[in-house]
């Protein structure tokens, strides 16, 4: 089934983007799918801001860059997310999420054993290799044709309410459409998280894009086409990046895993 095979494709784009402009027909038609989510009551919470000043761009890419250098140099980075680390193999394979630490940025990777201790970031400080990571975050996002800012109305996004949950849960529904059109469209999209990461730098965008108080700046993505080579990735079954259906998925109640549904089927099968 042609829809299975956009699912099994949809995958982050970390490298860079052909420097062609997107289409406004394809800009309209991102647009077209995300306003088709489901929302409660149907409220439609979220707003889009779509971005193609190159000053603009520019501008967010510094930031993004200068966020990465500072979470990475203080350690904040690496404390908060070492839950997320897999520093084997056979750990990478037991366990089926997070990232196994050998597919990071070649900077890290000499500081595998290190990078949680303190004289590991001491190491890393002193040979500049958060501002070299930062660097090539400015570059990636800088080369981005296009930003999408994603946000939510006030009205419906009000925190400890449970608004705020049916909010949240439709603007996800709405970012899997855009995202799952991008793989038809030959497009990549990937979330710009490290303005998050360091107090005030958010804010910053938020001023940038001229957000208004009733709505809450959510996410910012960058998007583009990505070369032929990359558009359909081989399909690999035994991939132990993701978790198996008996990992996440019981039968009856939750006392009861899954069976008999971790060899997938095939695309051709389906």
């Amino acid at each position: 089934m042609e829809f299975l095979d956009v699912v099994r494709r949809r995958k982050t784009t970390n490298g860079a983007f052909l420097p062609d402009p997107v289409t406004e027909e394809h800009q309209r038609l991102l647009m077209e799918v995300a306003g088709r989510a489901p929302s409660q009551l149907n409220s439609q919470p979220w707003r889009f801001v779509i971005v193609e000043e190159r000053s603009t761009i520019e501008r967010v890419a510094q930031i993004s860059g200068e966020s990465m250098t500072e979470a990475m140099s203080n350690g904040t980075f690496f404390e908060r997310y070492k839950p997320y680390f897999r520093f084997s193999k056979e750990e990478m394979e037991r366990r089926r999420d997070g990232m196994l630490f050998d597919r990071l940025p070649a900077p890290l990777r000499p500081f595998t054993n290190q990078v949680f201790t303190a004289r590991g970031q001491k190491l890393m400080n002193t040979m500049r290799v958060p501002q070299t990571l930062g660097a090539e975050n400015r570059k990636l996002v800088a080369g981005s044709p296009l930003l999408l800012g994603v946000m939510l109305d006030r009205n419906e996004y009000r925190p400890g309410e449970l608004s705020s949950f049916y909010s949240v849960f439709s603007m996800g529904a709405a970012m899997e459409n855009v995202w799952l059109t991008t793989v038809q469209l030959g497009m990549g999209i990937q979330f710009i998280s490290f303005p998050m990461e360091v107090p005030g730098r958010w804010d910053e965008i938020v001023a940038l894009l001229e957000v208004p108080d009733d709505l809450e700046l959510m996410a910012v993505y960058r998007l583009g086409y990505v070369p032929d080579e990359q558009r359909r990735p081989p399909i690999d079954w035994t991939s132990s990046q993701r978790k198996r259906p008996s990992q996440y998925v019981f039968r009856g109640t939750c006392a009861t895993p899954q069976a008999g549904w971790d060899e997938p089927e095939r695309a051709d099968e389906a």
